[in-house]
């Protein structure tokens, strides 16, 4: 083998350990737990449903959908301005992520289930998409200029990893917007005793709400996961879940209860 070939064999190699190395790396990011997954394939079965059941009516979810994007760029401006050039990445962009609405052509969202999500809604291809889990986000440090994670660490087995993952992409001065339902602390309790009674058998479907998140966070958790050297907190809230009239004394009971709380924060990556 002359020179050249020897340098090419080298590369190959280097290439294909570097492959490895992610592959391990991804392997690792997957839940482990069986409550997690159950979570995931739950989710998967509720988009599935949700898609058939708006088939015949996606004018008008896109209006809903672009609408909900336009008052995030609203909130957002006064701390980042989006353009067509922004380094956009939303973590877990799901089945109607903001990405899919920004109009940002090289925004790129990260979902596990983002493939079977492109087959499933017309919007999927306004962005790119990578099935990837965000314990384990398959990007260089400092890679973009606004990350967004809209209420779904929740959803994860390791939420402080998925954070540790936002602020590591997030290149200096770069913007993270973060937000997640936070509760009462009698769910995060009520939440463990959901996991400890299925290890002893019971049906996980029987858990309601329980069965579709891995964790109920109190406001206090959510703190601690973003109050960090790096950040800059430039906008911090709580805000009440909306809900229709005929829903009011519910709506009261989950006001008392602090049920579905947005906790939101705005935050930039100290230089």
């Amino acid at each position: 083998m002359d020179r050249q070939g020897l340098i090419s064999a080298l590369r190959r190699l280097r290439e294909g350990v570097g492959r490895l190395r992610e592959g391990v790396a991804e392997l690792r990011a997957r839940p482990t737990s069986e409550r997690a997954s159950h979570a995931i394939a739950r989710q998967l079965d509720y988009q599935r449903r949700k898609a058939a059941a708006i088939a015949r009516d996606h004018a008008r979810i896109e209006r809903i959908m672009s609408a909900r994007t336009n008052a995030l760029v609203a909130t957002l401006a006064p701390h980042v301005a989006i353009t067509s050039g922004t380094r956009v990445l939303e973590v877990g962009s799901g089945a109607h992520g903001h990405v899919f609405f920004l109009g940002v052509p090289d925004a790129i969202g990260v979902d596990p289930l983002a493939d079977e999500y492109r087959a499933l809604f017309p919007w999927q291809p306004r962005a790119r998409t990578i099935a990837a889990y965000g314990e384990h986000l398959p990007f260089d440090d400092a890679r973009f200029d606004l990350v967004v994670s809209d209420n779904v660490i929740d959803h994860a087995e390791r939420p402080a990893a998925i954070v540790d993952e936002l602020v590591r992409v997030l290149a200096p001065g770069g913007v993270l917007y973060f937000t997640v339902h936070v509760h009462h602390p009698i769910y995060d309790a009520l939440s463990r005793a959901y996991g400890l009674l299925t290890l002893l058998g019971l049906p996980r479907d029987l858990g309601g709400p329980f069965a579709d998140h891995t964790v109920h966070l109190t406001a206090r958790d959510a703190t601690r996961l973003v109050e960090r050297d790096e950040l800059e907190i430039l906008h911090r809230a709580l805000l009440p879940e909306r809900t229709p009239k005929r829903r009011r004394r519910v709506d009261h009971l989950k006001r008392v209860l602090a049920k579905n709380t947005t906790f939101e924060v705005i935050a930039r990556r100290r230089a």
